[in-house]
């Protein structure tokens, strides 16, 4: 009978190790709702406390193993709350909502307000592709914080291992893909994030950069202190334009879920 009542109780797939991820996910534990938070890292696992009805599950799943973890675990809800550059996880998750036909909620991340290029600054750039280009057209130091892996793109940028520093999680998995693109010595940071303007500038400094390259990730992955250290050292600040998508933001999805699940607060 304990039984069967536990599985009347809804139970909620949170996908992304992110601050939105995190976020819904304290905001659900109000409520008698079993929760499975899945992140594709340890780091990810690392940042949240499981407790009462809430799972973390760590394992990188492609679109056929998320739909059976979904069928398996009668998932009634998904809630995508993956870093906006996650394109190829997030049309997975998709995709399996769709087959499965489970309700999926995409979390958008709030942008920084833009600046406008050519004010000597700021370049905006629709890819590292496009990044790699512009970088490539320049001189002077760069340092890239974009993360362990696209790396081994910015190897095309002449003389790479000497104008170029990357700044990467201090996690083994994101030092040994740096350093097997050429990332290593004083030419690799490893640490970990958030960043303050303060720590921005001295790294920007180590650097010796005259650019700083990053993903529009938004103020909650950091764009304010490096708009911010870039400003005040003169440093040109790259900016990898995010995908264009739709969806909610944090705001509008936790006000969903209380609708939803309303009746079901502790």
């Amino acid at each position: 009978m304990l039984e069967d009542k536990k599985e009347k109780i809804p139970r909620v797939l949170i996908f992304g190790g992110t601050t939105e991820g995190r976020v819904i996910l304290d905001f659900l534990r109000k409520f008698n709702v079993e929760v499975i938070l899945s992140v594709a890292t340890e780091y990810g696992k690392e940042c949240v406390e499981p407790k009462g009805l809430t799972e973390v599950s760590c394992r990188r799943m492609d679109g056929e193993e998320i739909l059976s973890f979904m069928e398996e675990r009668a998932v009634e809800l998904v809630i995508d709350a993956t870093h906006p550059f996650a394109t190829e996880i997030s049309g997975h998750i998709r995709r399996a909502c769709e087959k499965a036909a489970v309700e999926c909620l995409r979390c958008l991340r709030e942008e920084t307000e833009k600046t406008e290029s050519g004010q000597g600054t700021v370049v905006y750039v629709e890819s590292i592709k496009e990044a790699v280009e512009y970088l490539s057209s320049v001189e002077g130091g760069i340092l890239i914080t974009t993360g362990s892996k696209d790396l081994k793109e910015f190897c095309q940028i002449p003389d790479y291992r000497a104008r170029c520093v990357a700044r990467v999680l201090s996690v083994p998995g994101a030092v040994d893909a740096s350093a097997g693109c050429g990332f290593s010595g004083r030419n690799l940071i490893a640490m970990q994030a958030p960043f303050s303007k303060e720590m921005n500038i001295a790294t920007i400094h180590y650097s010796n950069a005259s650019f700083l390259v990053t993903k529009e990730s938004g103020d909650i992955g950091g764009m304010q202190e490096k708009m911010q250290a870039c400003s005040e050292t003169g440093t040109t600040l790259v900016i990898i334009r995010r995908p264009e998508e739709t969806g909610r933001t944090i705001k509008e999805i936790c006000d969903a879920l209380d609708v939803k699940y309303r009746k079901y607060i502790k």
